[in-house]
């Protein structure tokens, strides 16, 4: 036997061999129904969307019909506040003065004598600096404006609103004008407000 004939067999028992390891074996290069396909084609591959545009949202605003009402009501329940205090105030300003001066008109048809040392008090009460003199009432009665809107510029003119129709509605309890200490008591209360408005920056409807 000869070197070609041994390296010849051999070569050729190497084919049979590496044919028959490789008959079986699907090519990477083909999917399984025989397509081919590549490594890019197999995978899962995320691409953003180009289209830019978006869906506009619209949103719905809906006025809170309970609320409002409810701030309505405490608004007004405040204004009316004010206003009996208010004429609550007068009219016991008035009758301060009234006693200070000897006078006593509460009775209806009638005048009622004042003993010396209830005029005297009276007259202390309504001085200057007195419970009931100008300064002191009319401090009393914006600090009450204060106390019930939370000392809330927005609502000065809605107060002094409130003062007036309390005032009205002491004369009319009184009878007619109130003194002229109530008159005054009246121009310092519409001063402050004035004050108050104008430290707020508002402008006020004076």
């Amino acid at each position: 036997m000869s070197v070609n004939g041994i390296t010849s067999g051999a070569a050729n028992a190497y084919d049979v061999y590496a044919t028959s390891q490789t008959a079986g074996k699907p090519s990477e290069d083909t999917n399984s129904t025989g397509n081919a396909s590549s490594e890019k084609d197999n995978g899962v591959v995320y691409e953003p969307s180009k289209d830019t545009s978006k869906d506009t949202v619209t949103k719905t605003y809906t006025q809170n019909t309970n609320l409002v009402n409810k701030m309505k009501a405490d608004a007004e329940a405040h204004a009316k506040q004010l206003q009996n205090i208010v004429e609550k105030l007068m009219s016991q300003q008035g009758q301060a003065y009234n006693s200070a001066n000897g006078i006593w008109s509460v009775l209806a048809g009638g005048n009622l004598k004042v003993d010396a040392a209830t005029q005297a008090q009276a007259q202390k009460d309504i001085a200057e600096d007195g419970y009931w003199g100008v300064e002191q009432t009319s401090d009393r009665i914006i600090d009450f404006a204060n106390a019930l809107t939370g000392g809330d510029p927005s609502k000065i003119e809605e107060m002094r609103d409130a003062f007036k129709k309390g005032y009205k509605q002491a004369e009319k309890t009184w009878g007619g004008q109130l003194p002229e200490i109530s008159q005054k008591t009246y121009d310092a209360v519409m001063e402050k407000f004035d004050k108050m408005a104008e430290e707020a920056g508002l402008t006020t409807t004076n």
